[in-house]
This record gives structure tokens, sequence and C-alpha cells, in this order.
């Protein structure tokens, strides 16, 4: 790692740029944040948000989408793109939901990941977003950002991951995640960043390859 600043210098400039940074899904409770999340995947928040109202509308908790058909859900989300494999995997992770778990959401990260269509990214966000427990999820962006700033030089989420953990001090990273997307979204964006307002470009140490 070569960076000369600290964390703590990271964040709160990250802060002052977007202090209202927050999860872009909409959604009222943590089934609803979990299958959003899955839903997620290869395609935006914006989108997801499109659909998601009619699919709650139809099927409202873990029960109603467990007894779904896998037809009709797909029909719902067709907007989103891959369709097919996730609806079926939130058909199925609701059905283990209410086998396993009485048709509540797990509290861990391992029971999480034990559900059809959750990965490590996704079980992460539910940690975070959803009961507020630190953790860190590693998106496009994230990886860019911790590359490009020195944080990290691993080429893979794993290694990032955890080079993010040992560099941030952990009661930041729930806020720190949201800081992170929004910043990668806005400014360090993966072509044409805009350098010019970034806070960090003195400590860039991919900026003149960036373009």
């Amino acid at each position: 790692m070569s960076l000369t600043v600290s964390s703590n210098y990271i964040y709160e400039e990250l802060d002052k740029l977007f202090p209202n940074a927050k999860c872009g899904l909409i959604y009222n409770n943590l089934f609803e944040l979990l299958v959003s999340v899955v839903l997620s995947a290869q395609t935006t928040d914006v989108a997801v948000n499109k659909v998601t109202p009619t699919l709650f509308s139809a099927y409202p908790n873990t029960y109603s989408l467990a007894k779904a058909k896998v037809e009709d859900v797909k029909e719902i989300i067709k907007p989103i793109g891959l369709s097919n494999s996730k609806a079926k995997n939130i058909v199925a992770l609701s059905k283990e939901l209410v086998e396993r778990f009485n048709g509540d959401i797990p509290k861990t990260i391992l029971e999480l990941e034990s559900l059809p269509g959750v990965g490590h990214k996704t079980a992460s966000v539910v940690m975070v977003e959803g009961y507020k427990i630190p953790a860190m999820p590693v998106d496009t962006h994230i990886f860019r950002i911790a590359n490009r700033l020195g944080i990290s030089r691993a080429n893979d989420v794993v290694g990032v991951e955890k080079d993010l953990k040992n560099y941030f001090e952990e009661s930041t990273w729930c806020h720190l995640h949201h800081l992170l997307i929004a910043f990668g979204r806005n400014i360090c964006t993966a072509k044409s960043p805009k350098c010019d307002n970034c806070p960090f470009s003195n400590i860039c140490i991919n900026k003149e390859h960036i373009s």
C-alpha cells in the first residue's frame, strides 16, 4: 500500500462530498431488501426499483413468494434482464427461508450465503444495509476506487475486501460502503472520471493512466 494519507481523511472527504449517501434500492423490510439486492445483479438500482412495486404487491412476503410460479415472477421482472435465473432464485430462496428460517431473513453472512442466488456481496449488503452490521461489500465501483487510490493492489474482490477492512476502521464500514459507491458513480467513474473535482487527485496512483 502506497497511501500517504489516513483512512480518516479519505472517509471524511467522502462524507463531505456525499453526506446523504444511501442505498439506491427502494424497500420496506428485510425481505424486500434481500430480494431487491438479488435482482440488482448486472443491472441498475433504478431498473430494479421499477419492477419491485409490482413484484411486492403480488408477493408481499417470503410465504407468498415461496408459493409463486416461476413463470409469473419472470414475467414481472423481465425488464431487468436475466429474468429466468433471477425468478428461479428468488422463489427458491423464499422457499428456503420458509423451510429453514420460519420466513425470517437470517442475520449471518454464512446463513445468507447458503440461500439460492445469494453470494458474498449480496449477503454483505444485507448485513450492512439491513442489519447495520459492519461488512465490506465490494462492487465494481469500490473495486476500482480501492485500486486507483492504492488502498489495494489485489486483482480479485476477496483481496480488495480484505485490504479495505484492514485500512478503514470497522465503525465506518456501513456508511463507507454507500460513500464509495456514490463516489464511484459520480466522480471516480470507470471512463472519463472527474479528476478536477476529486479531493484525492494528488494521491491517485493511476491518474495519468485514466482516460
